[in-house]
């Protein structure tokens, strides 16, 4: 159940013993003598600020869902960025979000909570560095958020993936002791249940191995992910100023709302009608009536068209995406077809268009443009619906998934993800082109305040162009 916290109260948890953008080498809290449940409901709000606000809107832009229009939004559409625009971003990540995991894992520990609540903070944890190492690469991770250490060493990404995947294991185990629940309310996702949290970390172990194209081992692992709607990890909003979505911040009170549109490539993949900036992109077929979908997510305005802040994507108490049934089910369509075979992907392809035929993660939607009906083998054979230019099937079906990964991720940090691992497979890739030049983004920027701060910081600073090492 998704219940409304509030935020404002949670972000001073966290950050008002701190001066913004002082790095994460100094104490950046002390928050040390507060109640465990409160930390926890920090790390928490902490997690779901990096994971859904600024660093997904930038991810975002980079992955061509996204039209910066003017002011820094624009820069950042034309690729002007330099490394101070990233210093925020970091803050977010390692002291809003990894620092408070840390402090609540040590209260843990120290106050014996028991182990369900030790392996909240050790997903939540993996789930943090996880998604830095995909964003910035080689980053700091174990003697990172230690206050002793004002100069944190940078480990190479690989080994991270490899580590955070230990991590993952032990939290499970942790987990199916079944003992230890945090107090009531204090866990802002689950509550404290085990086995949502059980099922989100093989999510989150599948999502990373994805990242390091291990899909056998994504398959296995996304088995035993999320298994519903209901058991999905979403960040919680509510209908007041200080708990709304982030988006509806963004989009309809923040001064910069209009900044920020929809790129008119993610519009045409979704747009019916005869207003589709580029027809020849719309997925709409036979089987497949996108209407609904794209009123959830869009509305149009006087800037051009935005998150839906009215009804959909970005009303003011939309839960926000966070680990997901649908991301789980795609997972399994795209590893099944990359490990096992062509029945296997396309069978979980059709359990998403099955979930999604009775509207799926849509809110407040008209059934009557919601068409999903299950594909056939014939539909990915050359002249199907699904393979007009006579490609492999198998690249079909691939081609298939990777697009509907990018609409249904939409607004989510990876999609970003996604538009680098598959680069170099131009058959299949989600046809992203870059708003300038020849080259599509391939990492965030190390932060000025890290570069000026930390001794360690790689040399010589990676270029916004030069990809990471699991791209490579």
């Amino acid at each position: 159940m998704i219940r409304y916290i509030n935020l404002f109260i949670a972000v001073l948890l966290f950050s008002s013993c701190s001066d913004a953008l002082e790095g994460i080498n100094e104490d950046p809290n002390s928050i040390t003598n507060s109640s465990y449940g409160n930390i926890l409901t920090g790390a928490g709000v902490g997690n779901m600020l990096f994971q859904t606000g600024e660093s997904a809107r930038r991810a975002g832009i980079f992955a061509g869902q996204y039209t910066g229009i003017d002011r820094q939004h624009l820069g950042f559409s034309q690729y002007n960025v330099t490394t101070s625009d990233f210093d925020g971003l970091w803050y977010d990540a390692y002291v809003n979000a990894f620092r408070n995991v840390l402090v609540t894992q040590e209260s843990v520990i120290e106050n014996n909570v028991g182990e369900v609540s030790l392996g909240i903070t050790q997903i939540l944890q993996a789930q943090i560095i996880g998604t830095m190492a995909s964003l910035y690469g080689d980053i700091p991770f174990e003697e990172a958020g230690l206050i002793e250490n004002t100069n944190p060493n940078y480990q190479d990404q690989s080994l991270v993936y490899d580590q955070i995947q230990d991590i993952l294991s032990e939290g499970i185990t942790n987990l199916e002791a079944n003992s230890g629940r945090p107090t009531a309310g204090s866990e802002i996702y689950f509550d404290g249940n085990p086995t949502s949290w059980i099922e989100s970390a093989y999510t989150l172990k599948a999502r990373f191995y994805i990242h390091n194209k291990a899909y056998d081992q994504a398959y296995q692992a996304a088995t035993n992910g999320i298994s519903s709607l209901q058991n999905s990890m979403y960040a919680p909003h509510g209908t007041a100023a200080d708990n709304a979505n982030l988006n509806y911040q963004f989009f309809e009170i923040q001064v910069r709302q209009s900044d920020l549109i929809v790129s008119d490539f993610m519009i045409s993949l979704l747009q019916p009608g005869t207003e589709n900036p580029m027809p020849a992109n719309y997925r709409g077929n036979s089987k497949t009536d996108e209407t609904a979908r794209f009123n959830f997510y869009f509305n149009s305005t006087s800037n051009g068209f935005q998150p839906n802040t009215t009804n959909g994507f970005a009303a003011q108490d939309a839960p926000a995406s966070l680990v997901t049934f649908e991301e789980n089910l795609l997972i399994l369509a795209e590893a099944g077809l990359r490990s096992v075979d062509f029945g296997t992907g396309l069978g979980h392809l059709n359990d998403f268009r099955a979930l999604m035929s009775t509207g799926g993660y849509l809110r407040n939607i008209d059934a009557a443009g919601l068409k999903y009906d299950a594909y056939t083998e014939a539909d990915f054979e050359a002249g199907g619906i699904e393979n007009p230019d006579g490609i492999a099937k198998e690249d079909a079906l691939l081609r298939e998934i990777l697009q509907e990964r990018y609409i249904t991720l939409f607004g989510q940090i990876e999609v970003f993800n996604d538009t680098r691992r598959t680069l170099n497979t131009n058959t299949v890739r989600v046809p992203v082109e870059p708003n300038v030049g020849n080259q599509l983004p391939q990492r965030f920027l190390y932060p000025q305040t890290e570069i000026e701060r930390n001794d360690n910081s790689p040399t010589p600073i990676p270029d916004f162009f030069d990809p990471t090492e699991v791209n490579q």
